[in-house]
């Protein structure tokens, strides 16, 4: 049989365990999507093999019994293929037919029980269970021919559902006295801690590349209402497709539809989201959208039977609990959770939906490979419930089972070693160097002991040349020098300029606003891999991001709320000639933004939002006198200064900030590492360059950078950040504390690096240059991307 890795050494475990006589009750912990439906017919086939002939498997409820009933039924699509010995096949419909009861009579014949434990429990006094009834093919009732069979293997799907404390479950098959009793979860009850035999969690199955990669997606704009969760997992789950049908067309590989699974707290809540998913701003067809509750129909089970189908037009599946076990399918590529995972347990059963790889094995394309996870509300806790994955990691040297290792543990350290991981240390004999004597300095040396003190020499020599190359630091591979225009004074004519509000200032403001403002939806991967020692390490890891969905308002509308901000910033006069000035000021505004166009009659909310503050910003200028501006030349400086000492202590992005601590983990910072002397500001700034799909590098610039604007006052300013955009603009980039925005020096300073990329640009020497100068307020209102961050500092 095809078993993965992780399977083969569960069986080995399963055999070593069980082989003697004796009752034995072991668990395996396997991690949901990694096969323990694979793992379950290799135990049924290795029994057959061994001369057994009764095998009950137990499962919690009735889509876990359909499902595990497909796996042991040829022709059907999961029948688990690679079997010698096929099983007869005993449920609660058809055991009571002669066919069935001459088997159970006949030691021969390898029969295969599948029941749910709500079947086999004792009846109470006003119901009754058929298994336990009087049988006339059987000659007695079947739970009793179980409990009579010496040879009973009981395998219980999902065993954490029948612990200890659950008396009737656990009665149900404890008291059928099985020879063996073989649990299989992905999420063991803490009371079964000493049964666990093996354990396989989900950070080594992503790790190892056997599941996808759970990814956290978030906005931070505020906006964590139903509405706008259920539109941006639309959006992504639309994407997902296009990423899934591109790869199948392009590889020839079979076509599969990428489904939104929504779990909710309650059959009302379920409904409500089915009902609104069916509108058009979401999935916009009642028939994609499959709501599965306590109370579906059959058709609606049968239509979640096959929704892997390529024919399937389910696109959207709403469900409460009856999904979080047993419902394995392969193409759920987005999740929202309506109820709040508060548990270890209930997020991986909920997550574990959409671990399957639809192609299984992991192609390459991160639409594909991963499983985004949308949550608005509470994203951090999210967040932190990574180190849920790393609990259930037994650590090395404390292995679950006892023994000797097994061949299958064998492989996995030979794949360790392969990987130049060493873990197993032989008993080692004795090597001697045997050479002719030598000369040296004019005494006779043994030739051995000439040999090691060369080799200890070039091993002096190597250290001390690794030493400097560890210590020097230079860009990362493909980053690009950047040819930094610096400006210096010579002469100090003096010219002076004062324009008023018309209408040339108010369009060129209002150009600023032409074109519609992406929320980016934050993409971060809890990527697994294992370190040198073979356990396993859980980081975050950014991804591309996606395009929030948001709401779109009328442009008269927005034309009301601009001239309201004009009138209510208390600077005029309440008078009919300010009102008039007001509406002059906002038409020629909004005509800037491209508003006269026939088709612009409707503005997205996060344009609208930045508009109102641009034309607030463009009014308090425009109180503003202009200063004088002195003449310069310009003599081009090379950036980054290569070679420079590298830092000892570097630590990963994501840890805690410290100021002036070097960070490393970027995409596309020129140097490998950076350091940040504010979180709020220049850290901020380097997580936005550093996400954003318009930014292509950036470079953090240090206090003895030969980049600097020289001021009027004779000092020199150093900006923090150059970055070079997907266009290949360049941007010069301040981040600054509020508190700190309105002192004369900063102001000072920033009027200077306007001006300098004025003069840059007219010059035509150096491509485009921009300044961005960002507050905290702007880089909180940009709610992490870089156009909204633009239109918020007022650059765009």
């Amino acid at each position: 049989m095809d078993l993965r890795t992780p399977n083969k050494a569960a069986l080995s475990r399963i055999v070593g365990e069980i082989h003697d006589d004796g009752f034995h009750e072991v668990v395996c912990d396997l991690a949901t999507g990694v096969g323990k439906t694979y793992l379950a017919a290799a135990v049924v086939e290795y029994l057959a093999a061994q001369g057994i002939r009764n095998i009950l498997v137990v499962t919690p409820g009735r889509t876990i019994q359909d499902k595990t009933i497909a796996n042991f039924s040829p022709g059907s699509p999961k029948h688990v293929p690679g079997a010698d010995h096929q099983p007869l096949l005993i449920t609660a419909e058809n055991f009571s037919r002669g066919q069935v009861g001459d088997a159970l009579h006949d030691s021969g014949t390898l029969k295969l029980f599948v029941f749910t434990v709500q079947q086999l429990i004792r009846p109470a006094a006003n119901t009754s269970r058929r298994v336990r009834e009087l049988d006339e093919f059987i000659g007695g009732d079947l739970y009793s021919h179980l409990q009579s069979a010496d040879d009973l293997v009981v395998i219980a799907d999902e065993h954490h559902v029948y612990r200890s404390q659950a008396k009737a479950f656990s009665s149900a098959i404890r008291d059928l006295n099985p020879r063996a009793l073989i649990g299989l979860t992905a999420t063991p009850d803490p009371a079964d801690e000493s049964k666990v035999i093996y354990r396989y969690s989900l950070a080594e199955a992503i790790a190892d590349g056997l599941v996808k990669i759970p990814v956290i997606v978030y906005r931070q704009d505020g906006h964590h209402d139903l509405a706008t969760q259920l539109a941006d997992a639309c959006h992504l789950r639309t994407v997902k497709a296009a990423a899934y049908r591109t790869w199948a067309d392009a590889t020839g590989e079979r076509a599969i539809n990428p489904v939104l699974f929504v779990v909710c707290q309650t059959v009302q809540h379920a409904r409500e989201t089915a009902d609104l998913l069916a509108g058009e701003a979401y999935i916009g067809d009642p028939a994609a959208v499959l709501e599965v509750t306590s109370q579906s129909s059959d058709t609606a089970l049968q239509a979640l039977a096959s929704v892997e189908a390529p024919d399937s037009p389910i696109r959207a599946v709403v469900s409460v609990d009856k999904l979080k076990e047993g419902w394995d399918v392969k193409n759920i590529g987005v999740i929202v959770a309506r109820r709040r995972l508060a548990s270890e347990a209930l997020t991986e059963q909920i997550l574990g939906r959409g671990l399957r790889l639809p192609y299984g094995r992991r192609v390459g394309v991160p639409m594909i490979d991963t499983v985004d996870l949308v949550a608005h509300d509470s994203y951090r806790k999210l967040l932190e419930q990574k180190d849920a994955l790393i609990e259930r990691i037994v650590a090395p040297g404390e292995s679950a089972a006892t023994g000797e290792p097994t061949d299958v543990e064998a492989e996995l350290r030979a794949r360790q070693h392969a990987a130049g991981q060493v873990d197993l240390v032989q008993e080692q004999g004795t090597l001697r160097l045997v050479a002719p004597p030598r000369v040296i300095d004019g005494e006779q040396v043994d030739g051995a002991a000439a040999l090691i003190l060369k080799e200890y020499e070039v091993a002096e020599a190597e250290g001390r040349r690794d030493a400097v190359e560890y210590r020097t630091l230079h860009r990362v591979s493909g980053a690009p020098v950047i040819r930094f225009p610096r400006r210096e004074r010579e002469v100090l004519p003096v010219r002076f300029s004062l324009s008023l509000i018309d209408d040339a200032d108010a369009r060129a403001a209002g150009a600023a606003f032409a074109h519609e403002i992406r929320i980016p939806l934050i993409r971060e991967a809890l990527a697994a891999r294992r370190t040198r020692r073979g356990d396993v390490e859980i980081r975050r890891e950014a991804q591309d991001p996606g395009e929030a969905r948001q709401a779109w308002i009328s442009l008269d509308q927005v034309t009301t709320e601009l001239e309201t901000r004009v009138l209510g910033l208390g600077l005029v006069e309440e008078s009919l000639a300010e009102f008039n000035a007001a509406r002059r000021v906002v038409r020629a505004f909004v005509a800037g933004a491209g508003a006269e166009a026939d088709s612009e009659i409707h503005w997205g909310a996060e344009r609208a939002h930045h508009a109102v503050r641009g034309i607030d910003v463009l009014i308090r200028q425009k109180y503003n006198a202009r200063r004088l501006q002195p003449q310069y030349a310009f003599r081009p400086v090379t950036l980054p200064v290569e070679p420079r000492p590298m830092p000892t202590d570097v630590r990963d992005r994501y840890a805690d900030f410290e100021r002036g601590r070097w960070y490393s983990g970027w995409r596309k910072s020129v140097l490998p590492v950076a350091s940040f002397d504010a979180k709020t500001t220049e850290r901020r700034l380097a997580e936005i360059l550093d996400g954003s799909p318009n930014i292509a590098w950036w470079l953090r610039l240090q206090p003895n950078d030969p980049a600097f604007i020289e001021l009027d006052t004779g000092g020199r300013y150093f900006p923090d950040f150059v970055a070079v955009d997907s266009v290949g603009i360049h941007w010069l980039i301040e981040g600054k504390a509020d508190h700190d925005v309105q002192r004369r020096d900063v102001e000072a300073k920033r009027e200077a690096a306007q001006e300098w990329a004025r003069f840059v640009n007219d010059d035509g020497s150096f491509g485009t240059w921009r300044y961005l100068f960002c507050s905290e307020e702007a880089l909180r209102n940009s709610h992490g991307g870089w156009d909204s961050l633009l239109v918020a500092a007022g650059a765009a």
